[in-house]
C-alpha cells in the first residue's frame, strides 16, 4: 500500500477534534500523512487580543495527541469569512491542498455557522476531479458537534451520514485531545464537552455495530489500482 496523504480542512482550530478526532488518530496510526488546515482565527476586534495565539498554542498540542503530521493557520477571521473574496478564500485553501497532494479530504458539513459554509464551499472547489485533485479517493464531510445539529429541518441541508469509521481504539485520544482546548470546551451538558463528545461517538458506533464511531457524509469516493485506503 502507498503511504496515504491526508488533508483535513477545519473552519476553526478545534473543528477537526470534534469532528474527526478519532479517525485521524486511527488514520495516523495507519501510517498516513495528516495536515490539518485551519482556516479562521479569533483575531480583534471581535475577540480579545491573545486569544489567537492561545488556540493555536492548544490546537498543536491536541495535534501532538492525534498525530498530526502538519498543522496550518490561515489566520483569516472568524466569522468575517462570507465577506471575504471568493477568489482569496478559496485561492488559499486551493493552494493548500495541492501542495499536499492527498489521498483523503475531509470537509465541515455545511451546517448553521457561516463560516463553515464558506469554508465547505472552498473545500468543494479544491477537489473538484480535475487536475491532481483527480487523485484525490475520498471527499467526505464531518459532523460538528452543536452546530451541524442546529439547523433548520427541512430549510436547510441535513446531515445525512453514510459512512462510520470505527474509533472504539481512539475516542479516548479523541477527548484527551478536545481537552487541550481550555478555551474552547465547555461544561456538560453544553455540546462542546468531553461528555457529549463520547455519547455522539458512542451513539454513532451503535448505528453501525460498533462500540464508538465517527460519522461522515461522503461527498465522493473513488477505488483506483494505486489508491492509499488504510481504513
Amino acid at each position: 500500500m502507498n503511504a496515504c496523504s491526508v488533508v483535513v480542512l477545519a473552519p476553526h482550530p478545534d473543528d477537526e477534534v470534534l469532528g474527526c478526532g478519532g479517525t485521524i488518530a486511527r488514520l495516523a496510526e495507519a501510517g498516513a500523512d495528516v495536515t490539518v488546515i485551519a482556516v479562521a482565527a479569533d483575531v480583534p476586534p471581535l475577540y480579545p487580543a491573545g486569544i489567537d495565539a492561545q488556540v493555536r498554542a492548544e490546537a498543536r498540542a491536541a495535534h501532538e495527541i492525534l498525530g498530526v503530521t502538519a498543522t496550518e493557520f490561515l489566520g483569516f477571521p472568524s466569522v468575517e469569512l462570507a465577506r471575504l473574496s471568493v477568489a482569496e478564500l478559496n485561492g488559499a485553501v486551493q493552494e493548500r491542498i495541492h501542495r499536499a497532494k492527498p489521498d483523503i479530504v475531509l470537509l465541515p458539513f455545511p451546517d448553521r455557522h457561516i463560516d463553515h459554509r464558506a469554508v465547505f464551499d472552498a473545500g468543494m472547489v479544491a477537489t473538484r476531479p480535475i487536475g491532481d485533485a483527480a487523485e484525490i479517493s475520498v471527499v467526505a464531510m464531518y459532523e460538528t458537534i452543536s452546530e451541524t445539529f442546529w439547523n433548520a429541518p427541512g430549510a436547510e441541508p441535513t446531515f445525512a451520514p453514510n459512512w462510520v469509521v470505527d474509533i472504539t481504539d481512539t475516542i479516548e485520544r479523541k477527548t484527551t485531545a478536545f481537552a487541550e482546548y481550555a478555551s474552547q470546551i465547555q461544561e456538560y451538558p453544553a455540546a462542546r464537552s468531553t461528555q457529549a463528545l463520547e455519547a455522539l461517538a458512542l451513539f454513532r458506533g451503535s448505528q453501525a455495530a460498533m462500540e464508538y464511531g465517527e460519522a461522515f457524509q461522503i461527498v465522493r469516493m473513488l477505488t483506483t489500482a494505486s489508491s492509499a485506503w488504510p481504513l
